[in-house]
């Protein structure tokens, strides 16, 4: 039987909660742990993740996804972004430091499914902008087992805005970015980029990557029109050892959607579970 704990509240270093899911299996057997990293706007609730989750559990994997703390959800609503405040103020090294808190949680020996987990095998999955910072993370914690990204960015900087625009965030102190699905106005306070260039080498991936010494899989839809397949063809290249699979025809969340209001994974979200269930148990 699949074991579901959802919205845990573990208290992270910037003054607000990491709300977490956990999914596995009842038997007390030691099992992988895996951490999936949500992207850019994302969160842990979003479409098919939780039906990821099961697959994961099923498999028999301990299965934990999480919304980082700043990424505009509460504790009372982790869905969408009522916390927009938060939103402008999270930045990359928030991030980091909240995947290193889930980290540590799963790894503590208070840990209260530490019967159920190998705290010795620790599995990074980061979707999209998540991809980037799991790659950050891999590259700096030995704790770290295996890496899979799925739609990867390979790059932060290139993200931020150019010319006038930048010009106008520097002077104004924040942006706005429109979110497609809720017509929220998202800001970005300009912290955002003081804080990437305070530690530019840290963030900056095709560096980072290359001292990432683990099994390493990298994922990408042939159709993203979001994060180009080229992309993906660089995280490969600075990182020979690594695994390239190009789901052909996938699109950047693998043919899901929010809401996900069916019982089963879409098939390409499900074929790639699969590959990474398989790259996973190996």
């Amino acid at each position: 039987m699949i074991i579901t704990q959802k919205n845990i509240c573990v208290q992270g270093k910037h003054h607000k909660p990491i709300i977490t899911d956990v999914f596995y299996n009842d038997t007390k057997q030691q099992k992988s742990i895996v951490v999936f990293c949500h992207g850019y706007k994302g969160f842990k609730d979003w479409g098919a993740w939780d039906l990821v989750a099961r697959a994961f559990a099923k498999a028999g994997f301990f299965f934990l996804k999480f919304n980082f703390s700043h990424n505009g959800g509460t504790a009372e609503q982790p869905i969408d972004f009522p916390d927009l405040e938060a939103f402008g103020q999270n930045n990359y090294v928030k991030e980091l430091d909240d995947l290193d808190t889930i980290v540590d949680w799963v790894t503590s020996a208070g840990f209260t499914y530490k019967d159920f987990v190998n705290s010795k095998d620790i599995i990074l999955i980061g979707h999209s902008r998540g991809g980037g910072i799991t790659i950050i993370k891999a590259s700096e914690d030995p704790r770290i087992t295996k890496l899979i990204t799925w739609a990867s960015v390979s790059d932060f900087e290139s993200r931020f805005p150019k010319g006038a625009a930048f010009n106008t965030w520097k002077k104004e102190g924040v942006s706005y970015v429109e979110n497609g699905r809720t017509k929220q106005q998202m800001p970005h306070y300009f912290q955002f980029y003081t804080s990437f260039i305070a530690q530019r080498d840290r963030f900056t991936i095709s560096k980072m990557i290359k001292n990432i010494k683990i099994p390493y899989l990298v994922i990408h839809g042939g159709n993203d029109p979001t994060v180009t397949i080229k992309e993906a063809e660089s995280l490969h290249d600075w990182n020979p050892e690594s695994t390239l699979f190009i789901q052909e025809g996938a699109d950047h969340v693998f043919g899901a959607k929010h809401p996900w209001n069916c019982l089963e994974l879409p098939l390409d979200l499900s074929i790639i579970v699969e590959k990474s269930i398989n790259f996973a148990i190996l």
